[in-house]
C-alpha cells in the first residue's frame, strides 16, 4: 500500500507542471538577463562581433567621394601644351526603381522616347538602344558608343532629356590624358593611362617623361564627405567635410614645338617613301645640351594609341647599334689631341692588313695615295686605322671611355642602355675607329659630339627646362651639366674645321648636306648590321644603318643634328645617304632660320611687352595692336583670337608684325613686303611650309591672299632686296 501511494505521488501531474513552470520561469529570466546584458554591452561598446555599429550606421547614410587631383601639364619650351588632362564621360542607364522615390524617379520610365534621343548622339541604332533599355538588369552601359563622350555631347543629351522630362540616364566622368599634337616625340614625352590597380581612376605614367616624373605629375587626391537620406539624396543643411586636392606639378620641356613639327613631318615623309625598319633623329643645342626636337619611327599617337603596338622601346636611350663612320669624328678629335693627325700626310687607300684580318674602304680598290684630309672627306676606313695605330690601342681606349661610351648618360628616361665596348683583339680595337665592334645609343653619340661642337666642353643632353609646383608656384630649374672632356678647345676648333671637308670637298661623302647660307660640319656613316640568323654581317642590299651628324654654324656652333635610318627601301634614291638628307636638310635649315629670327628679335627689343589677346574679338585685338604702333596680320576667317605671335609677356621690338590666328578656317594673308623672319612666324603658327627664292622681302607668292591653307600646305615665295 505504501509503495502504491509513492507511485501516485511521483506521477502527480499538478506537481510536475509546477516544477516545469518554475524551471521555465528561471530559464526565461536567465535568458532575458543575458539578452539585457548583451544589449547593454552593445550600447556601451558600440560594436558586435568585432564590427563597429556606429561606423556601419554612418556608412548607411554617409558618402565620401574622391576629388581627383589634376595631373600636371607638360609644356614645350615656349609654353605650348604637349600633354594635358581632359574629362570624358561614360553613359549609364538605370533600369531598376529601387533607388527611386515616388517623387524623384531615377530610372528609365519611357525607354522608347529615351532611345530616340540617345540615337541622335551616339553611334548606336535606336533599336539596339531600346533593347538595352528593356533588359532585366539594374543598370546597363552602351559599350564603346557610350564611352569617352565629350562634355558637349553629354550636355546636349541632358538638355533634351530634361526638356521631355525623361529620366534614368546618368554620366560618369573620368580623367583621360590628351596629347594635342598627335605623333610628337611620343616615346620621349611618354604615356599616362588609367591605372588598373584597385579600381583606381588615377592616371599613371607608363612611358617616357610621364613615367619618370609620375610622382610629381600625379598630385594628391582630395575628398568630400556628406550625409544622405535612404533614397540617396543629400540631406540639406549638413556640413561637408572637404579635403582639397593638390594638383600635380607642371613640367616644361626643352623641346621646341615648331622644330618638333618640322622633324615629325620630315620623318613621316621618309617613312612613307622608304619604309625603313627604324629611324631616329635628335636636334640638340650644342652649348647647353637642351634637346630641341627628337623623334623615332616606329612611333605612335599617344591620344588614340594608334601604332603603339609596333614598339614600346624609346630608341633615343634604348637603341644599341654600331654607329659606323660617324664615330670617325671622335677618332679625328683624339688623333688631333694626341698630335698624330697629319692632314697633308699621304697614305695608300683601299685596304690594310691588321692582326690577321683586312680592313677595306667602301671602295676596296681605293683612290691611290691620298692625304689624310682627303681620306676624312671620302670617309676612308684605312685612314682612321692609321690614326689608332699611331695613338696606340690603350690610348684610344681611354678616349672612348672619356667620351662616355659604355656609360649611361642619365637622361631621366626609363630603361636607358649603357652600350658596350668589348675592345677585345687587335682587329676589333682598330674597327672601333670607324664605328664597328662597339655599340652605342643616339644620346651617347650626341654627348660625344658636343665636345667637338662646344669648344671642347662635353655637355650632357637633357629634356626638362623647369618644373613648377602648383601649390607654392616655386620653380625647379635644370641647368646644363658639363662633364670632363678628353679634348681641348684648340682640338675641338681644328676638328670642326676639318669636318667641313666632307661637305665642301668635291669628293666629300656629305656633299648633299649643304645648307644654303650656312657653313656645316658633318660626318656621314654607313654601319653594317648583323644577320640574326647567321650571326654575321649582312652583305649589301641596303642592309645598313645610314646616319649623319651635322654641327652648325661652324663659326659658332649652336646646333647638333644626328639622324639614323636603318634598312630603308631606296625607291628612287641612289644611296641611303639621300634618304637621310630628306630628314636632315629641312630640319637643320628650319632650325638655323629660327635661330637667326631669335637673334634679330633680341637686337631690336623695345621696353613694351605683348598683351594677351587670346579669346578677344578680332576687332578689339587689332585695335590693341595698332595702339602700340605695330602692324597686325590676321590668319583665319573666325571672330576670336585663338593663337598669337608674339606670345603674351614677350618683349616687343621695333617694326614687329603681330600675327593673330582666329577660330575660323586658316587663310593666307597678303605677304607682300614681309621679311623672311615674319613669314617664318606664319609657319610656326599654321604648320604651312614655305619655300624661298631670293633674299630680302616678299615680292610675290604663288597662292593668292585669303586662300585657305592647312598644316603641310606648300607655299613658294619670291624675295627681293629692299632697294628693288
Amino acid at each position: 500500500m505504501r509503495k502504491i501511494t509513492k507511485k501516485i505521488k511521483a506521477t502527480n501531474p499538478l506537481r510536475n507542471r509546477k516544477i516545469i513552470a518554475v524551471f521555465l520561469y528561471m530559464a526565461c529570466f536567465i535568458l532575458f538577463g543575458f539578452v539585457a546584458l548583451r544589449f547593454s554591452w552593445i550600447m556601451v561598446k558600440g560594436e558586435i562581433n568585432g564590427e563597429n555599429l556606429i561606423q556601419n550606421l554612418d556608412s548607411q547614410y554617409t558618402r565620401s567621394t574622391v576629388t581627383q587631383a589634376n595631373r600636371g601639364t607638360i609644356y614645350d619650351k615656349n609654353g605650348n601644351p604637349i600633354a594635358m588632362d581632359a574629362n570624358t564621360y561614360k553613359m549609364v542607364a538605370v533600369l531598376t526603381d529601387q533607388w527611386s522615390s515616388p517623387t524623384r524617379p531615377q530610372h528609365v520610365q519611357k525607354p522608347k522616347e529615351v532611345a530616340g534621343i540617345l540615337a541622335k548622339y551616339i553611334s548606336m541604332s535606336e533599336e539596339e538602344i531600346f533593347k538595352r533599355l528593356t533588359e532585366e538588369q539594374s543598370q546597363v552601359e552602351f559599350g564603346a558608343a557610350g564611352n569617352n563622350l565629350s562634355y558637349d555631347i553629354t550636355s546636349k543629351i541632358n538638355e533634351e532629356l530634361d526638356q521631355q522630362e525623361l529620366t534614368g540616364i546618368t554620366f560618369e566622368d573620368k580623367k583621360t590624358r590628351l596629347y594635342p599634337n598627335g605623333v610628337f616625340a611620343s616615346h620621349t614625352v611618354g604615356l599616362a593611362q588609367i591605372s588598373d590597380e584597385e579600381d583606381s581612376k588615377q592616371l599613371k605614367g607608363i612611358m617616357g617623361i610621364e613615367q619618370t616624373y609620375d610622382d610629381l605629375l600625379s598630385g594628391i587626391n582630395g575628398s568630400v564627405e556628406y550625409q544622405k537620406d535612404k533614397y540617396g539624396y543629400v540631406i540639406p543643411g549638413q556640413e561637408e567635410k572637404r579635403v582639397e586636392a593638390v594638383d600635380g606639378n607642371d613640367i616644361h620641356m626643352t623641346i621646341d614645338r615648331r622644330l618638333e613639327v618640322v622633324l615629325e613631318n620630315a620623318m613621316d615623309q621618309v617613312e612613307e617613301e622608304h619604309s625603313p625598319e627604324r629611324m631616329t633623329a635628335t636636334l640638340m643645342n650644342a652649348k647647353t645640351g637642351e634637346i630641341l626636337a627628337t623623334s623615332q619611327r616606329p612611333s605612335f599617337n599617344a591620344t588614340t594609341k594608334e601604332g603603339i603596338e609596333q614598339t614600346w622601346q624609346n630608341l633615343l636611350v634604348e637603341y644599341a647599334y654600331e654607329p659606323g663612320s660617324t664615330m670617325k669624328a671622335m677618332t679625328l678629335a683624339a688623333a688631333i689631341e694626341e698630335g698624330v693627325f697629319q692632314p697633308e700626310g699621304v697614305y695608300k687607300s683601299g685596304k690594310i692588313s691588321v692582326a690577321g684580318g683586312v680592313v677595306r674602304d667602301f671602295n676596296p680598290d681605293g683612290w691611290g695615295p691620298i692625304t689624310y684630309l682627303e681620306g676624312l672627306a671620302r670617309s676612308s676606313n684605312v685612314a682612321f686605322v692609321h690614326q689608332v695605330e699611331k695613338m696606340g690601342f690603350d690610348t684610344w681606349k681611354k678616349y672612348l671611355d672619356d667620351f662616355g661610351f659604355g656609360q649611361a648618360v642619365g637622361m631621366n628616361l626609363p630603361n636607358e642602355y649603357s652600350g658596350s665596348n668589348m675592345y677585345a683583339g687587335a682587329l676589333q680595337k682598330v674597327n672601333t675607329s670607324f664605328g664597328q665592334g662597339i655599340s652605342v645609343t643616339p644620346v651617347q653619340m650626341l654627348r660625344a659630339f658636343s665636345a667637338i661642337a662646344n669648344e671642347g666642353k662635353m655637355v650632357k643632353p637633357y629634356l626638362i627646362d623647369h618644373i613648377t609646383n602648383h601649390a607654392t608656384q616655386e620653380e625647379t630649374t635644370f641647368e646644363p651639366e658639363y662633364t670632363q672632356s678628353p679634348i681641348s678647345k684648340e682640338t675641338a676648333e681644328k676638328a670642326l674645321q676639318y669636318l667641313t671637308e666632307p661637305v665642301t670637298n668635291e669628293n666629300g661623302s656629305a656633299k648633299g648636306y649643304k645648307i644654303e647660307g650656312y657653313n656645316i660640319a658633318a660626318k656621314t656613316g654607313t654601319a653594317q648590321l648583323v644577320n640574326p640568323e647567321t650571326n654575321r654581317y649582312y652583305n649589301g642590299n641596303g642592309d645598313y644603318i645610314y646616319s649623319v651628324v651635322g654641327m652648325a654654324p661652324v663659326e659658332d656652333p649652336e646646333l647638333i643634328l644626328y639622324v639614323t635610318v636603318q634598312q630603308p627601301k631606296f625607291n628612287g634614291a641612289s644611296h641611303g645617304s639621300e634618304v637621310v638628307q630628306k630628314i636632315f636638310n629641312p630640319v637643320m635649315k628650319r632650325a638655323l632660320e629660327s635661330m637667326d629670327v631669335s637673334d634679330e628679335e633680341q637686337e631690336s627689343e623695345l621696353t613694351e611687352t605683348m598683351p594677351n589677346l587670346i579669346e578677344q574679338d578680332i576687332a578689339g585685338a587689332i585695335e590693341d595692336v595698332q595702339s602700340k604702333g605695330l602692324e597686325s596680320a590676321v590668319i583665319g576667317s573666325g571672330d576670336k583670337v585663338v593663337q598669337q605671335f608674339p606670345r603674351k609677356d614677350s618683349s616687343l621690338y621695333e617694326d614687329q608684325r603681330v600675327i593673330l590666328l582666329t577660330n575660323g578656317a586658316m587663310t593666307l594673308p597678303d605677304l607682300t613686303g614681309w621679311s623672311r623672319s615674319d613669314v617664318m612666324k606664319i609657319a610656326e603658327l599654321t604648320g604651312a611650309e614655305f619655300e624661298f627664292e631670293g633674299e630680302g622681302y616678299v615680292t610675290a607668292q604663288d597662292l593668292e591672299p585669303n586662300t585657305f591653307i592647312e598644316t603641310g600646305t606648300k607655299i613658294k615665295l619670291t624675295l627681293s632686296p629692299a632697294s628693288q
